[in-house]
């Protein structure tokens, strides 16, 4: 059966060094199982453990890539795949360095005309005055990582010192954005297929990293629209992928101002995939049990991916 398939051995990449290294992990572990089940000749590769070559000593011939954050989402593990000639999941170099940085993704939407909050860049040790002028409440967060790992809600002038700190403590450039106050989706691209969207609600003042992974209390409502509101919000997630340069497959935020109108917060080229993340979700919507869905991820891979000269190079440790 293993003859017949593109892919004949697929390494799982996950871990890694990021402060989303252990959600990571988590995913790695669910994608194995998967592929696992269907039984597709796979191994995990965890890039803080095992270099590069490790790769080619395996003759691995695909890396389905779950290594979220700082080197696995932002071109850097792209960049090392292409160089060995492995074909791999998701967004090439260009489309995830520049989706990694929300700032320079902001920048893009607002040049192809697609909504998104307005902001400030916080580079360096600037600080800006009390009120930046983007109204209230704000969020600041670290201008390249996700999960909302550095990132807090600002309700107050008074607070937002400390919140800048706090996100510097992970990385040195910031981002203030203004939050909008109507509910929060999600929608998920597989290919050029927009699954159906999410709408998420949660008791926390905003949707942090406890309200992602730990707390019992967020909700999910899918499909969260119909008609004409779910189709804008798919174009729109569509427009995102293509202004940022991304294919394969992914994740587009929104919020929502009062009016219901959805504007843009970020496309995540490499989401979560365990077996209670949202893109499973959108997928499970549509008769996309797990497995099935690491299988039209695989799918989305680039034949080119397939045909890259293979270099010596070296990733990892």
């Amino acid at each position: 059966m293993n003859g017949l398939r593109r892919f004949q051995r697929i390494a799982v990449a996950g871990g890694g060094t990021s402060a989303e290294r252990t959600v990571s992990l988590n995913s790695q572990a669910a994608v194995v199982r998967a592929l696992a089940s269907r039984d597709y000749d796979v191994v995990a590769f965890d890039p803080a453990e095992q270099p590069m070559n490790w790769l080619t000593e395996q003759s691995i011939d695909c890396v389905f890539n779950v290594l979220h954050g700082p080197g696995g989402e932002d071109g850097q593990l792209q960049g090392a795949l292409d160089t060995v000639g492995i074909a791999y999941t998701g967004c090439g170099v260009r489309g995830s360095a520049l989706a990694m940085d929300k700032v320079v993704s902001k920048l893009l939407f607002r040049h192809h005309g697609l909504p998104t909050p307005e902001w400030h860049d916080l580079a360096g040790d600037a600080d800006w005055p009390n009120d930046p002028g983007l109204g209230w409440p704000l969020f600041v967060k670290p201008a390249s990582q996700g999960s909302s790992v550095g990132m807090n809600r600002v309700d107050e002038p008074a607070d937002l010192a400390a919140a800048i700190t706090a996100a510097r403590a992970i990385e040195s450039r910031v981002m203030i954005e203004r939050c909008l106050p109507g509910p929060e989706f999600t929608v998920s691209v597989l290919g050029r297929r927009v699954l159906p969207s999410i709408r998420i609600e949660t008791p926390n003042r905003f949707y942090d990293y406890d309200a992602k992974y730990e707390a019992t209390t967020t909700e999910y409502i899918c499909p969260a629209l119909s008609g004409q509101a779910e189709r804008t919000l798919g174009d729109l997630a569509l427009a995102a992928f293509d202004a940022l340069g991304c294919d394969g497959w992914g994740r587009v935020d929104f919020m929502t101002d009062s009016d219901g109108q959805p504007s843009i917060i970020e496309v995540n080229t490499v989401p979560g995939m365990t077996d209670h993340s949202l893109v499973p979700m959108a997928g499970a919507a549509v008769g996309l049990d797990f497995p099935s869905l690491c299988e039209a991820i695989l799918d989305t891979v680039p034949r080119q991916r397939q045909t890259a000269p293979v270099m010596e190079g070296t990733y990892g440790r």
